[in-house]
């Protein structure tokens, strides 16, 4: 039996049970769970290995690529912005960027980039990764492009561009990149190691992403407007320019633990550890419908907060309806309950196929047994 490491309150004694079916079972190669419950962990908990040969332990302090659960520490960066006065979440993106108003994207708001709804899903010409890791290119690109539909109007997963949108909108309000606002203002406080971008020092950490089965598209149709042309492979995260940049829609580094103890602040309404980051109306932003209804891109039925994936009909594991999720690729996943006041995470480095929306098997089994904990299973 794969050893497990941490600690796990009796109450959440299936959690750890989760998190050893699959290493045992060869579904993970290494992986973390954590459970915060009001703001405190209550499972912290770790195994397997850091390498393909298992050779090197999944450590305490072990970090690997989350993918999109990035977009999550990007979104709560603006909402903490907006909860400032800094910025309106429905103000024009020119407002800030004044650039972005041209090709017609002049009443394109804040909230339509957070919600995957402003219609820019990818760029016009493919980028290679070299162009990915160059902020003022990616970024200047966007600004010039017209939107593929009526901004506000559906959901078209911006996959990459996400991250480059909501990150020059922190950046012109701030003068700050969204990693350094990040580094500063959340994980500082928090005291989580979640990075949006790597130093050498950090490498040492790092366990490279297994590509067990190559992930299976979305399930339903792409509508052509929507079709993404960039295209990212898992070895690209293996790349020293890659840990480096910032692409904070999916290069983002962290363990279960430091994933979930940054969206504790928004199932916390806004606190999480003692430390207030924002209003619990700041924090109940994150629950704003931006869309609902068949996303362009993925195919599938999704409903979108700001920032946040949100309950719905398709999604029956979560049994509360203020709830926010969002997974990476591979099988990452984060969940942020308010009306529990729970967050959950699970982090692993091998990736599987996964079926659009909250998928995977390995994190929905920690998941389901995170609220038979608290008798919500």
């Amino acid at each position: 039996m794969t050893a497990i490491h941490g600690t796990c309150a009796d109450q959440f004694v299936e959690v750890r049970e989760a998190l050893a079916s699959t290493l045992d079972g060869g579904l993970d190669v290494g992986a973390s769970v954590a459970v915060f419950l009001d703001g405190e962990p209550v499972v912290d908990l770790w195994g397997g290995y850091a390498d393909p040969e298992r050779t090197r332990p999944w450590q305490r302090d072990t970090i690997t690529t989350v993918w999109s659960v990035t977009k999550t520490m990007t979104a709560l960066c603006t909402l903490i912005l907006a909860d400032r006065g800094e910025l309106r979440l429905d103000a024009p993106v020119a407002r800030y960027w004044p650039e972005f108003a041209s090709a017609g994207k002049d009443r394109i708001e804040v909230q339509h980039l957070l919600g995957h709804t402003a219609g820019l899903p990818d760029w016009d010409e493919p980028l290679s990764v070299d162009d990915l890791c160059d902020w003022d290119k990616a970024t200047a690109l966007l600004a010039r492009q017209e939107p593929r539909w009526e901004p506000g109007t559906v959901s078209g997963y911006h996959a990459l561009t996400h991250g480059y949108l909501v990150g020059e909108v922190v950046r012109r309000v701030c003068g700050r990149s969204v990693g350094t606002f990040f580094a500063e203002e959340v994980a500082g406080p928090l005291g989580a190691d979640f990075r949006l971008s790597l130093t050498p020092e950090q490498d040492h950490r790092v366990a490279p992403i297994i590509t067990h089965d190559r992930p299976r598209p979305a399930t339903g149709r792409t509508e052509a407007a929507a079709l993404p042309r960039t295209m990212i492979t898992p070895e690209d995260s293996w790349g020293t320019r890659w840990r480096r940049a910032e692409i904070p829609a999916v290069a983002g580094y962290g363990n279960a633990r430091s994933t979930a103890a940054v969206q504790a602040v928004l199932a916390g309404g806004g606190a999480a550890a003692g430390r207030r980051l924002l209003s619990e109306a700041g924090a109940r932003a994150a629950l704003t419908v931006q869309a609902d209804g068949k996303d362009l891109v993925l195919g599938v039925p999704l409903r979108l907060g700001t920032g946040y994936g949100l309950n719905s009909a398709e999604i029956s594991i979560l049994p509360n309806p203020n709830t926010c999720w969002w997974d990476g690729w591979g099988g990452s996943l984060v969940v942020a309950d308010l009306d529990a006041g729970m967050s959950v995470a699970y982090v692993m480095n091998q990736m599987r196929g996964r079926e659009y929306i909250i998928g995977d098997s390995r994190g929905t089994g920690v998941l389901t047994a995170a609220y038979r904990a608290l008798g919500r299973g």
